[in-house]
């Protein structure tokens, strides 16, 4: 491939963001049909150098970008993301970009709708022309078929588990005739293993076809199976590009952070208290896609409880019901009282917490600084950082305190930001997912629900965020509840796992179980 004309290459890229430099020099190159894993670091620089390429707005009105892009041996400077999709070009972003109140067929062909004459037309032009409803549906099944599954076409976004609305944001761009290069971030961060073995197998039919792939990812063994090609970015630099058959996940990992990463180790048996201090009884949630129909199970004080399971098959619904952010019912004991379910101030207020796994939906004030971003929860519900001015009548935000405690979570969680005062907005979604457990870690709860804790997180920062929450445990005495689509996760903090299948418990075991029991609790066995 040396010597043929690449179809897509970034050249000596280079972009700051309020004085610091987040890429310095970045090269890439892609060719039809190839596949080439770009892995990272949160704040490396990944998802910067994937939006100079699509054009994004925030590029242009931070200063635009240093460098060349050539499509096709051309220079190319996309001033907006609708002249890369005209270019070929498609992206499925780390957030999901549907509309809940459309359907699948309607999200796929969203402004590229087949209409169809009428009698009206005639008289009134062509504006009043309708929708060819079947033959969306045809392109869209066929764009989804092509990813090797099935998902109904009239399904609801808002009604869809989260594996399908992931599908559904990829189909939406193979959909398009002209596509050439798909950019995928983390698209399996969402997806079961099933689901991404689905997903994998249809890139490389993708591949086949000579549609070229940069596949954005932290799972280092799907990038193995999957890429021709793997690119490492540290620090905005471009620090390794190797052949799949010439690396190893191990160094995969290395290239990440700079050192040797542990992998595959399980939490130690610790002796727990007897004392149960979170009791949840025949609970029901109505969170679509993740509905709970019957859970029952029992926390030990100061114990780390996991709670795994396939997507959509309710371990969502669980921390989103208890903490009133989904309409629920049945019975939740927390410290032998009953607590009120359907009013999320009565869980704050108990000395109970909540780290989303929606962070940008739920979890952040984009607009607003790192600081505020930490701090504002404990100053709605606990009246923290606040001082009292005329006995009390005025109380004026205590901005010295809330910098000094950012500042040390900054440090603690290791946050790449500019500082305290930098707008959440601006981190990369790892490092956004930090200044959520901050937040969480402010409010210091008794209980603590963590939902996909380390979703989009490097490995790197991972093993941080898992030390994070098992030292907050061991330090602070805090019982912890955490929610994880990744099982080995689980098993390497947690004292005990339950898996929830079909709405219920499945079962509950401890971490150090062989994994054959667990996968057993999975399939319903």
């Amino acid at each position: 491939m040396d010597n043929a004309v690449p179809l897509l290459e970034l050249k000596n890229i280079t972009k700051s963001f309020s004085g610091t430099r987040v890429l310095e020099d970045v090269n890439l190159k892609i060719y039809p049909g190839e596949i080439v894993g770009l892995i990272g670091e949160n704040g490396a620089g990944k998802t910067t150098l994937m939006s100079i390429l699509f054009g994004m707005p925030v590029i242009s009105e931070t200063g635009g970008y240093g460098g060349e892009i050539l499509l096709d041996g051309k220079v190319v400077n996309f001033a907006s993301p609708f002249e890369a999709l005209d270019a070929g070009i498609g992206m499925v972003h780390q957030e999901f970009s549907l509309i809940p109140g459309f359907t699948t067929t309607e999200n796929i062909m969203l402004n590229r709708e087949i209409t169809k004459s009428n009698f009206v037309e005639n008289i009134f032009g062509p504006r009043m022309r309708t929708l060819n409803r079947s033959a969306m549906k045809e392109k869209a099944v066929d764009a989804i078929g092509r990813l090797g599954l099935v998902i109904d076409s009239e399904m609801l976004v808002a009604e869809m588990p989260v594996g399908y609305k992931q599908f559904t944001e990829i189909a939406r761009e193979i959909s398009r005739e002209n596509v050439r290069l798909l950019v995928l971030d983390e698209p399996t961060a969402v997806l079961t293993e099933t689901e991404a073995e689905i997903l994998l197998q249809a890139l490389r039919k993708l591949s086949q076809e000579g549609i070229a792939v940069v596949f954005i990812s932290h799972r280092l063994q799907e990038v193995m199976d999957v890429c021709h090609r793997v690119i490492t970015l540290r620090d905005g630099k471009t620090i390794r590009d190797v052949a799949i058959q010439e690396t190893n996940v191990g160094e995969l990992a290395a290239s990440l952070v700079g050192r040797e990463i542990a992998q595959g180790q399980t939490a130690s048996k610790r002796e727990l208290s007897s004392e149960v201090i979170f009791e949840v009884q025949h609970l029901q949630v109505d969170m679509p896609g993740e509905a709970v129909y019957d859970m029952s199970f029992s926390v030990r004080k100061g114990e780390i409880f996991g709670i795994g399971g396939l997507a959509g098959q309710g371990k969502l619904g669980i921390p989103n019901g208890i903490m009133g952010l989904f309409p629920s019912d049945g019975s939740v004991l927390f410290k032998g009282k009953p607590l009120e379910l359907n009013a999320p101030l009565s869980a704050l207020n108990a000395g109970m917490a909540f780290v989303s796994e929606d962070r940008r939906g739920m979890g952040l004030l984009l607009d607003e600084s790192l600081e505020w971003n930490m701090v504002f929860t404990a100053m709605q519900t606990k009246n923290q950082f606040l001082r009292s001015y005329l006995g009390g009548l005025v109380k004026l935000r205590d901005e010295k305190a809330m910098e000094e405690l950012a500042q040390s979570y900054i440090e603690m969680l290791s946050i790449k930001c500019t500082g305290p005062k930098q707008r959440a907005k601006e981190l990369s979604g790892g490092n956004q997912q930090k200044v959520c457990l901050a937040r969480a870690f402010c409010l210091q709860p008794e209980i603590l629900f963590v939902s996909e804790p380390t979703r989009g997180i490097d490995v790197g920062a991972k093993e941080i965020v898992l030390d994070m929450l098992r030292k907050y445990n061991s330090e602070k005495g805090t019982t912890i509840v955490m929610i994880s689509s990744e099982l080995e996760e689980l098993r390497a903090i947690c004292d005990r796992v339950g898996i929830v299948s079909n709405g219920r418990m499945a079962g509950i075991l401890d971490a150090q179980s062989h994994q054959t029991e667990f996968a057993l609790l999975m399939s319903g066995d």
